[in-house]
């Protein structure tokens, strides 16, 4: 039986070629993190000897083919296949996709049936896991398809949380998805994300411009005039707190996203470039909006990296962390939601 206080974390091990096993395993050898959650590896007891092996890891696995025979105190592995995976370091490799989807399948299970509390995803390559069998662009997709709720990408650090009204979406299509239904479904996204998630009790949120200079105008496209603009009155109407839409191209260089809780981007460049370059190796990319909490780190597979060594573990550890406290804030809020008079922890 789980401990009260010992959350399960579920990992999918990702692209075995790539650096994902070796910032899992570098997160999990600070043994300290064992007082916070039970780790379970989604893999298979050869991929995860081999790869203890390769990088001089001195963690002891239980290994286990039940997902309720898990010992806390030490880092677990799921078997989510038993045939001899060979892993080459830093080769794109389309077996390795089928593995990591193997990985992915079987923890979202395993999250789905409550028998992890959370789930953390290493990178995979968005490539090599197409298939007849998988046809989505990443894990956002698959794991909206899988469990409930309205999902959204958001990139999360100390400082500075960004979600997206687009995600995986090419830039010549963007204005195209950007319809007041969608404006108004992921800002509700994030809006309740900060609240029921992040423990804000008054979210303030700043919303980017689909245009350069959100349009001069009408000079340079109508959409941020006709679209983005009456669509946030209406939000503002309701009593949330939000902002804008602010000319994209001074917004972080000004230091403007510090009075914000959040800032919502049009698209995936325009938030992400931004986030990666002032919080890159310590962010979180966090599914909001789902009824289970998912993180990953902000990296990919660093194919140039992979076995040597080398790779920070960093925001492996920081989605680890983030995982468990989202999922202690949302049980809180839940609790204080159902019982409101129940004396509230929460910051204004």
């Amino acid at each position: 039986m789980k401990k009260p206080d010992n959350i399960v974390v579920g990992i999918s091990i990702g692209d075995l070629n790539g650096i994902g096993s070796e910032v899992v395993l570098k997160t999990f050898e600070d043994t300290r993190v064992l007082d916070f959650c039970t780790p379970v590896i989604f893999a298979s007891a050869k991929a995860m000897t081999f790869l203890k092996s390769h990088f001089n890891s001195e963690i002891n696995f239980n290994i286990t083919n039940n997902i309720n025979q898990l010992v806390h105190g030490k880092v677990n592995v799921f078997n989510s296949w038993n045939e001899p995976v060979t892993i080459e370091f830093g080769k794109e490799d389309e077996k390795m996709g089928v593995y990591a989807i193997k990985s992915l399948q079987s923890s979202t299970k395993a999250l789905k049936n409550g028998d992890i509390d959370v789930l953390v995803t290493a990178p995979i390559n968005k490539h090599n896991i197409q298939s007849e069998e998988f046809k989505f662009p990443g894990h956002t997709d698959y794991l909206a398809q899988q469990l409930e709720g309205e999902s959204l990408m958001f990139m999360c650090s100390d400082g500075l949380r960004v979600g997206l009204l687009t995600d995986h979406v090419p830039v010549k299509d963007v204005v195209n998805h950007i319809t007041e239904e969608l404006i108004i479904n992921k800002i509700n996204t994030v809006y309740h994300s900060l609240k029921s998630d992040f423990n804000i009790v008054r979210p303030r949120i700043a919303v980017l411009g689909i245009n350069p200079h959100t349009g001069d105008n009408g000079v340079i496209g109508h959409e941020d005039d006709t679209v983005l603009r009456p669509t946030l009155k209406k939000l503002k109407d309701e009593g949330k707190l939000v902002f804008g839409p602010y000319a994209a191209d001074s917004f972080f260089g000004s230091n403007n996203y510090k009075s914000f809780d959040a800032v919502v981007a049009s698209y995936h460049d325009q938030g992400l470039i931004p986030f990666k370059t002032l919080s890159f190796g310590q962010g979180v990319n966090f599914t909001a909006g789902l009824n289970k909490v998912r993180t990953s780190p902000d990296h990919g597979t660093a194919y140039e990296i992979a076995g040597k060594g080398v790779a920070d573990e960093s925001s492996f550890k920081e989605a680890v962390f983030m995982a468990i406290q989202i999922f202690r804030n949302r049980n809180e809020y839940e609790e204080l939601t159902a019982n409101p008079l129940k004396k509230s922890t929460k910051k204004i």
